[in-house]
C-alpha cells in the first residue's frame, strides 16, 4: 500500500510538471536580447530589444519598458539619463497567455571627460582645524559646514579674513556634512545620523529638520531654482523638493567608461554640479540633466602648498562667488582657501 501511494504521489508530480500552464509562468519561455555590449551602450546609440522564444511560441504583441516608461523595440537614446536600469518585457501569445521577463542596460556617456587645470588668483586663511564639509558663498560671506563628531558646526565667515561672525556647534552626536543656502534657509546635512537640518539665514536658529528616505547618508549639497541636490556617498544624487524636502528623483554620475562613486562636496556653477570625490584630488563636473561627468578638474598640487601636519585631510569643499565670478576650494583642515580660475 505504501508503495502504491508513493507511485501516485510521483505520478501526480510529474503530471503537473509537464502539464503546467504557459500562464503561471512555470517556465520562463522568452528573454530579452539587446545591442548593449556586455550589458554598456552608449547615450549617442538606439537601443535595440528583441525577444529570444524559446518554444517558438506565436506572440502576438509584446509591450517593452525601460525604468518604467514603455518603449519601442528601437530606442534612441540621446535624451536618457545615464546608468543602469530594469527592461521590462511583457510577451502576450498563443491567443490568451501573457509572461513578463526582465534583463537590465547600462547607459554609459559617449564622450570622455576634458582635463582642466587651474590658476591660483588668491590665497585667504582659513581655520586650520575645519574639518570642511560644505561650502557655499550668501551675499559675499562664506557659509561652511564641518565634520567629526564633538566638533562639527556650521559658520557664516569673512574669507578675505577668516573672522567668524556666526558659529552653531552641533550637538556631540552628529558628524556634520554638506550644506546650501537656499530661499533666505540654510540646509545642513548630517552623515550617517539619516537626518539633516534647516536654519534662518539671518540669525542661524535651527527652524526645522528633515529626514533622508531612500539616501541613506549626508555628503554633498547643493541647488539650482527649483530643487536641492543630494550626494549620499554613491553614484546617485537625488533632487529634493525645497518646500517638502522629499526626494522626487535622481540622476546617476557616469563616464563614458562606467558609474563615479563617492560624490561628495558639491556647488551648482553655470547650470552644471562641480563636485568632489571622497579621498581624491579632482572635481568633477557633471551634467544634471543626465548625470553624465563632462570634465575633471586635477587640483593635486594645492594640497602641498598648505601648512602640513599630522591631521591635514584630503581636498573638499568649492564654492562659486557670484561677486567676483571665481572658484573658491579648501580641504580637510587646510589653513588656506584658494581663489581659482579654471583653465582647459
Amino acid at each position: 500500500m505504501k508503495t502504491y501511494k508513493l507511485l501516485t504521489l510521483i505520478t501526480l508530480f510529474l503530471l503537473v510538471m509537464a502539464c503546467g500552464s504557459k500562464s503561471g509562468q512555470k517556465q520562463n519561455y522568452f528573454s530579452i536580447q539587446t545591442n548593449a555590449e556586455k550589458g554598456n551602450i552608449s547615450v549617442a546609440n538606439t537601443l535595440k530589444l528583441s525577444l529570444k522564444n524559446k518554444k517558438n511560441y506565436k506572440i502576438d504583441s509584446v509591450v517593452y519598458k525601460l525604468d518604467d516608461k514603455i518603449i519601442t523595440d528601437n530606442y534612441n537614446l540621446k535624451h536618457h539619463k545615464l546608468g543602469k536600469y530594469h527592461i521590462e518585457a511583457t510577451v502576450y501569445f498563443e491567443g490568451d497567455e501573457k509572461q513578463t521577463t526582465t534583463s537590465s542596460v547600462t547607459i554609459l556617456n559617449d564622450k570622455s571627460p576634458k582635463i582642466f587645470k587651474f590658476k591660483i588668483l588668491n590665497e585667504y586663511p582659513h581655520d586650520i582645524t575645519s574639518y570642511t564639509q560644505g561650502l557655499e558663498f550668501h551675499d559675499g560671506n562664506l557659509y561652511e559646514s564641518t565634520g567629526q563628531k564633538k566638533e562639527s558646526k556650521l559658520r557664516q565667515i569673512n574669507y578675505k579674513t577668516g573672522e567668524v561672525i556666526k558659529n552653531i556647534d552641533l550637538a556631540d552626536q552628529y558628524f556634520g556634512e554638506g550644506l546650501t543656502v537656499m530661499n533666505d534657509k540654510v540646509y545642513q546635512l548630517t552623515w550617517k545620523a539619516g537626518v539633516g537640518f534647516v536654519y534662518d539665514l539671518n540669525t542661524l536658529e535651527r527652524t526645522g529638520s528633515f529626514s533622508y528616505n531612500k539616501s541613506k547618508e549626508g555628503w554633498g549639497l547643493t541647488h539650482n531654482d527649483t530643487h536641492l541636490y543630494k550626494s549620499d556617498g554613491t553614484e546617485y544624487i537625488w533632487l529634493l523638493n525645497p518646500e517638502t524636502l522629499a526626494e522626487e528623483s535622481k540622476i546617476q554620475v557616469y563616464t563614458h567608461k562606467g558609474k563615479i562613486r563617492q560624490i561628495n562636496e558639491m556647488e551648482w556653477i553655470d547650470n552644471k554640479i562641480y563636485a568632489n570625490r571622497y579621498q581624491l584630488n579632482g572635481v568633477a563636473i557633471i551634467n544634471p540633466k543626465n548625470g553624465a561627468v563632462e570634465g575633471v578638474i586635477d587640483f593635486t598640487s594645492l594640497k602641498n602648498k598648505v601648512t602640513q601636519h599630522d591631521k591635514l585631510d584630503v581636498l573638499n569643499g568649492i564654492a562659486y562667488n557670484p561677486e567676483t565670478k571665481t572658484i573658491f576650494v579648501t580641504g580637510k583642515r587646510w589653513d588656506k582657501l584658494f581663489e581659482v580660475e579654471i583653465i582647459e
